[in-house]
């Protein structure tokens, strides 16, 4: 794992210390839904306030696209992250220019100061210069603890990082570590987990991935289009007939690699996409004309399970099938609850990631009792295809 710095070599005391954090977090109807990154960012501010440090906090939200819309303002998340430290947040209505520095310059030792939007100004996306500028006036060091926005090369992610002395915060270097186990060097067998509806938004990963596991699992419709690639007739299930080759085409240089690819053995089908559709389980040899599959087998989940009771490490993106809609999550609940199983009692190392994972580990009760679940979503897939990240790069030891 490359080496990078972080809070262990930082002393903040007396710095202005700007923080890069993701306050990106799901509003409903004026409310804050999920404080998971809230509360994912909590112990580096505390750590920074409490060893003297003036914590600048900043963070984009939605896309306003260089306009200030007051319904993307990062106001109500200052005071979500004040409730859930307990201690004051300070606001500010700019990010940069005359508003942020005075409210910068009134800080003392152990203050926290949420600045507002920085998607408020188009130089952020761009990567504007001035605005790299004007970002870093406000701080003597930089701390990034933003992973899930760090493959964007962005003014507060990438830009600030060349101009002031930074380092990874603790959340940032958690998902560092433990994508390093899941990848970088990772204890072995090593098994990933791959669903999801299509193929063609996962080519990366699963190229790169066949390359670095010993078993490679496909699940939900991508494994369809794998399926019918050699030739099963898989009724109307959703599949993509222009991906075949690129199907056989991934499955022979896995095979090359000596990566074992694990495809359905059999399915869970129905005539409609519906909650509690009559549903019945067949091999994958005999869909019936006119149904879909919706999940995999009881054997498909046996076969799963073999294989994750002999594993060291196992990275999971994706779901087994319809796991939002009874009774189509029950492989994805079931090898989620085996997975953790392992992962307190064999030693499994268990890392999972990206939106519908978390979800799924989520409604499985066990993402709590994985080694890791990244809350980070493109940036997790990003790092799994194996792509360099801007936000990260830049953090490196020289």
């Amino acid at each position: 794992m490359a080496r990078f710095r972080t809070l262990d070599q930082l002393d903040p005391a007396g710095k202005r210390v700007l923080l890069r954090a993701d306050l990106n977090v799901p509003v409903r109807d004026g409310q804050i839904s999920d404080r998971t990154r809230i509360e994912r960012l909590a112990p580096t501010i505390r750590e920074l306030a409490d060893k003297g440090g003036r914590v600048v906090v900043l963070s984009h939200f939605d896309r306003p696209k260089g306009k200030r819309v007051p319904e993307m303002s990062l106001k109500p998340m200052a005071e979500a992250l004040s409730a859930t430290l307990g201690k004051p947040v300070a606001f500010a209505d700019d990010c940069i220019g005359a508003v942020a520095e005075a409210a910068v310059a009134a800080l003392k030792d152990g203050d926290i100061l949420v600045l507002e939007n920085t998607r408020y100004h188009a130089g952020e996306e761009k990567n504007d210069p001035a605005m790299v500028d004007a970002l870093a006036k406000l701080g003597d060091v930089f701390v990034n603890d933003a992973f899930s926005a760090a493959h964007r090369a962005h003014a507060s992610t990438e830009g600030v990082a060349h101009k002031l002395p930074s380092y990874a915060g603790r959340l940032m270097q958690a998902e560092l570590e433990a994508l390093d186990a899941a990848l970088g060097n990772p204890a072995r067998p090593l098994v990933a987990i791959v669903g999801g509806a299509k193929v063609s938004t996962k080519l990366d990963l699963l190229g790169n991935l066949s390359k670095k596991v010993n078993v490679l699992v496909i699940g939900g419709a991508m494994a369809n289009t794998f399926l019918a690639a050699q030739g099963k007739f898989m009724g109307k299930s959703l599949q993509e007939a222009e991906m075949h080759g690129t199907a056989l085409r991934i499955l022979d240089e896995a095979k090359a690699a000596g990566c074992e690819v694990l495809l359905p053995e059999d399915l869970v089908v129905a005539e409609a996409f519906a909650a509690n559709a009559p549903s019945r389980t067949v091999s994958v040899d005999n869909v019936p004309e006119g149904m879909m599959a919706l999940d995999v087998g009881p054997q498909t989940v046996a076969a799963v399970e073999s294989r994750l009771k002999r594993a060291s490490t196992l990275v999971w993106n994706g779901p087994f099938g319809a796991f939002e809609i009874p009774p189509f999550d029950t492989a994805t609940v079931q090898v989620a609850q085996t997975a953790a199983g392992l992962t307190t009692s064999a030693g499994l190392k268990t890392i999972g990631g990206g939106g519908d994972t978390v979800s799924a580990l989520r409604h499985a009760g066990v993402a709590d009792r994985m080694t890791y679940v990244s809350s980070a979503g493109g940036a997790f897939l990003e790092w799994l295809e194996g792509k360099t990240l801007p936000g990260v790069a830049v953090l490196q030891e020289g």
